[in-house]
């Protein structure tokens, strides 16, 4: 891909003209000889694509100048439209310069071609004409057209009209001294026109050359801008963008215009008047209506993609306006009614930061018929991931505003058995908490929790659920009636002699079965040739059939989802349930022996209850061991239930112990992990207020006050901003900090010595080159060519250059960046030499796109982290070697907090659960990139004393392989940096 540059002599830099076309390998470049015989003899069509050719090889560099003559002759006196549309495009790029800087002589003659072109009598070979005007930038080729151009602005077609105002705006623009009076002439044009489209083109003109009229026209006609077509109503917002600011004074005309125009039937000048609105005043009216109109066509517009822009742009309205706009979230709760989830998800966030203690309850009220709609309607694929989301959203809710937490506790608990495996975990946590935080709720959530436990059906909820009546019963009379729930849930006891009975019914009625179609069948049809005899213990033989054998597939034939919920979760070899199932079975009979009373009855039931409980232990035990379950009882449930065996066992001698172990350790463990997320919350709120207040001595600017020099200055400055922002410049971005991101190239005693500035901006890397030539010889065709390793794509090739002796050049590059993977760009810098074939090339260093430049640092809950953790098929694993030289001065916390800056990933394990001594630390990290993907890692680290070195590993998950890889890069050059 190559690019060239056009401009005239005398222009300005910024006038130039820039074109890429992508060259065709497969064709051979044609020679002169070749062009000239088709441009002379040839048809239309070989004279078409000859002419081409031509267009396509001086955008290259190619030297045509001997065929201007050829073009002008053969080529120019053609009636062919597609060829004369052709030549019009040969006009903009041929040379039109001599040596010496002077026009060609021939140029009179492509200047009389244009102006019979600009006299033609059909208007679309005029129209194509206007347009080459406005790309030509030479008075002498221009000054014998305006004539017939200025004609141009009365012909009966629109098409020319509409070219000719743009062309008479162009050269107006460039060489005022052409057209003096074009402003007057096109405001008259303006006036006088009926077409929409050239009026649009008239008032563009205006706004860019000659803005005090176009404000004059605007204050004329401000009544008509309502009723006027949507081109022109957009002109109009450019022209008050353009020039609010110049024209201060007019303020209460372009607001009172832009009022009129939200109301407009466009959805497009809708958009474009409430973003101009804003910038205009921060009147809190004008700042409702911006925000009203945005929701209007959120709420309106099919398409899912503009509903998720007009929503972002509300989200920067209430940023820059808060608390303004907060009364509006009513209004923008039924953009909820868009099946997308990616909109809900977004309408959901901005009502969290738009939801005050005013609207909470009407906001907890919509949401709730939501959630009421997602039950009734769980057929459809996305209701469970939008039940899953207005879950969290209204738990959200409830933690910032509690006098709601009762009624959204009351919704859960009676819609908690309709919900899916993920709404109800999540609901149950939500519950969990409330009972923390809440001790006046905790009565009524036991009840209810006891009502609907047989509908639970899930191991999360259900183990949440008895964590819950474990923790919070604090009376006799609660501990029977969840006793007698829990039995109800697991059924016939033991647990393995009561499937045992089960399972030798199922056997008898499948032998009966079997023995009656045997008698039937026996006296026409011979015996199966498939039985088997066999040898039983007592000598005998008996024969086996298909029929009566029984495999390891018995229990599949169980009807497991028709018994009692817990029974159900063992056989499915769920015994962290069993596990939390004997702790809350423990604390039961702990609290149930500190609040009874002294008589024989209590005591009588404190002993029932205790061997009850110790038998269940057991049977799960059992359960766990026998040839019901797929996988058997994992080492961990097995010592955790065998410890609650032995807690009740010991119970009469170590009672005050126990009761600290079950009961109030455990409680205060959970208080201080919620404490903890409340406190991290309430930091991470009050960090991002502190980014965005404003400090006590900051100067107040009032533009009204300002002159017209100081305005202007600031315009540029607030442009100049606004650019390095696009561009990716940090604000605050010195020199030095500049030549950090320096990579040398080559080296100092290469003949052309390189190095890049690397600049990294989200998508897109920006490698600006320093070319040095250090000797004495001009090198001809100087090109750096670049290839890239990994998801990275050379978007555009640079230039050739010519560099002379002991001079420098720069050269840029940009690179489009599709992942967070680590990718390696090579290059070469290659050159010609003063001789023939003296061609020389120079090997660039390697420059490394680090991973850290995509990577940011992001939070989830524990359920989304293990949801990710199992569905993730790359992992890295890093192991931490001792590490002897850093083990006196470096503790486990401070290996921690090292590689999580290393990383750039933030710590999902809470603050207390890392807080005190402990030779052993595990904490999980997660991150994401701006490309949406997600990278997970779990550390496990451990030093058992303080000369002892830091041993461990860390386990780094993410989808793609590159994420995982890179990290583990990253970890390990920070392994080394601790020993440094």
């Amino acid at each position: 891909m190559m690019a060239t540059t056009a401009t005239a002599a005398g222009s300005a830099p910024t006038d130039a003209c820039y074109m890429l076309i992508h060259p065709r390998f497969d064709v051979e470049t044609p020679n002169l000889q070749t062009l000239r015989r088709d441009l002379e003899r040839g048809t239309d069509q070989i004279k078409s694509e000859a002419l081409q050719q031509v267009i396509t090889g001086t955008l290259q560099g190619e030297n045509y100048e001997t065929l201007l003559m050829h073009i002008i002759r053969f080529v120019m006196p053609t009636r062919n439209k597609a060829l004369k549309k052709i030549l019009l495009f040969y006009w903009e790029v041929c040379p039109k310069y001599a040596a010496d800087g002077s026009l060609k002589q021939e140029t009179i003659l492509i200047c009389n071609a244009l102006r019979n072109d600009l006299q033609h009598p059909n208007e679309y070979i005029r129209g194509a004409t206007l347009r080459l005007l406005c790309k030509l930038r030479e008075a002498d080729i221009l000054e014998p057209l305006i004539g017939p151009t200025r004609s141009c602005l009365e012909h009966r077609h629109a098409y020319v009209r509409k070219n000719a105002v743009l062309a008479v705006g162009s050269i107006y623009h460039h060489l005022p001294q052409l057209i003096p009076d074009a402003p007057a002439l096109v405001k008259e044009f303006l006036d006088a026109e009926a077409d929409m489209i050239c009026r649009r083109n008239a008032l563009d003109v205006l706004a860019v050359n000659a803005p005090l009229v176009a404000v004059q026209w605007l204050k004329e006609n401000a009544r008509m801008v309502s009723s006027t077509d949507a081109l022109l109503q957009l002109s109009v917002i450019d022209l008050i963008r353009r020039t609010s600011r110049e024209f201060s004074g007019e303020k209460s005309l372009f607001i009172r215009c832009i009022f009129e125009l939200l109301n407009a039937p466009g959805s497009a000048v809708n958009y474009e008047a409430a973003a101009t609105l804003v910038t205009l005043t921060a009147n809190p009216v004008a700042v409702k209506a911006a925000a009203t109109c945005y929701i209007s066509l959120a709420s309106k517009e099919s398409d899912n993609n503009i509903k998720i822009i007009v929503l972002e742009r509300l989200d920067q309205l209430r940023t820059r306006h808060e608390g303004i706009i907060d009364d509006l979230v009513m209004d923008l709760l039924r953009v909820l009614g868009t099946p997308d989830l990616d909109v809900r998800r977004k309408v959901l966030a901005i009502v969290m930061k738009l939801v005050s203690r005013r609207n909470v309850d009407d906001v907890i009220s919509v949401l709730k018929k939501e959630l009421s709609k997602t039950v009734e309607n769980s057929d459809y694929d996305s209701s469970s991931e939008y039940r899953l989301l207005l879950i969290q959203t209204i738990h959200s809710c409830a933690g910032q505003f509690p006098e709601i937490a009762a009624s959204v506790v009351q919704l859960f608990l009676d819609s908690i058995s309709e919900f899916g495996a993920s709404s109800a975990t999540d609901a149950i946590v939500f519950i969990r908490e409330v009972a923390e935080n809440y001790p006046d709720l905790r009565k009524s959530i036991i009840q209810h929790l006891v009502t609907s436990f047989l509908d639970f059906r899930t191991g999360k909820v259900l183990r949440g659920a008895l964590w819950i009546l474990g923790e919070y019963v604090d009376s006799a009379d609660e501990v029977r009636d969840v006793w007698t729930k829990l039995r109800e849930a697991i059924g016939e006891l033991p647990l393995l002699a009561a499937e045992q009975r089960e399972l030798e019914a199922e056997r008898d009625k499948d032998g009966e079965n079997a023995s009656s179609s045997a008698d039937a069948t026996a006296a026409s049809q011979p015996a199966s040739s498939s039985a088997s005899r066999r040898i039983l213990a007592d000598g005998t033989y008996a024969t086996e059939s298909s029929l009566t054998a029984k495999t390891a597939d018995t229990q599949a034939a169980l009807k497991l989802d028709s018994k009692p919920p817990l029974r159900a979760v063992l056989l499915h070899s769920d015994f962290f349930t069993g596990t939390v199932l004997a702790s809350t079975l423990a604390k039961l009979v702990l609290r149930y022996a500190q609040t009874k009373s002294s008589s024989d009855e209590d005591e009588a039931q404190l002993n029932s209850l205790r061997a009850e409980a110790m038998l269940i232990m057991a049977g799960v035990i059992r359960i766990g061991q026998s040839a019901f379950v797929t996988t058997p009882i994992d080492e961990d449930s097995y010592s955790r239930v065998l410890a609650c065996i032995r807690a009740l066992e010991y119970m009469d001698e170590d009672s005050e112990v126990l009761g600290d172990a079950f009961i109030r350790d455990s409680q205060s463990a959970f208080s201080q992990l919620v404490k903890g997320e409340a406190k991290r919350a309430k930091d991470e709120a009050k960090q991002s207020s502190k980014d965005s207040a404003v400090q006590v001595d900051d100067s107040i600017s009032f533009g009204m006050l300002q002159s017209a020099e100081k305005t202007v200055a600031a315009d540029a400055e607030t442009l100049e901003r606004d650019i390095e922002v696009a561009m990716g410049e940090a604000e605050g971005q010195g020199a030095v900090s500049k030549l950090d991101s320096v990579v040398q190239l080559t080296g100092f005693s290469d003949a052309v010595y390189a190095e890049a500035y690397v600049s990294v901006n989200q998508y897109d890397i920006l490698l600006d080159i320093m070319v040095v030539n250090q000797t004495n010889l001009t090198l001809r065709n100087l090109a750096v060519e670049f290839s890239t390793l990994g998801d990275l794509k050379l978007v555009e090739k640079p230039t050739t250059y010519n560099v002379g002796p002991y001079s420098f050049s720069s050269v840029k590059a940009s690179i489009k960046v599709s992942s967070t993977e680590t990718g390696v760009i090579f290059g070469t810098i290659v050159y010609d030499g003063p001789g023939v074939n003296d061609n020389h090339c120079i090997v660039l260093n390697e420059i490394h796109v680090d991973i850290m430049e995509y990577i940011r640092p992001a939070r989830c809950d524990e359920v989304q982290f293990h949801a990710m953790w199992t569905e993730f098929e790359w992992e890295n694993k890093v192991n931490m070697a001792p590490m002897r030289e850093a083990a006196e001065n470096l503790d486990l916390r401070s290996c921690l907090q090292h590689i999580m800056k290393t990383t750039n990933m933030a710590c999902l394990t809470p603050e207390n659960a890392l807080a005190g001594d402990c030779g052993f630390l595990s904490a999980n990290l997660y991150a994401r990139s701006i490309f949406g993907e997600d990278a997970l890692a779990n550390i496990s680290l451990e030093k058992q004393s303080d000369s002892l070195p830091i041993t461990g590993h860390i386990r780094i998950r993410a989808k793609t392989q590159g994420i995982a890889l890179s990290l583990g890069d990253k970890i390990s050059a920070a392994k080394i940096s601790l020993t440094e």
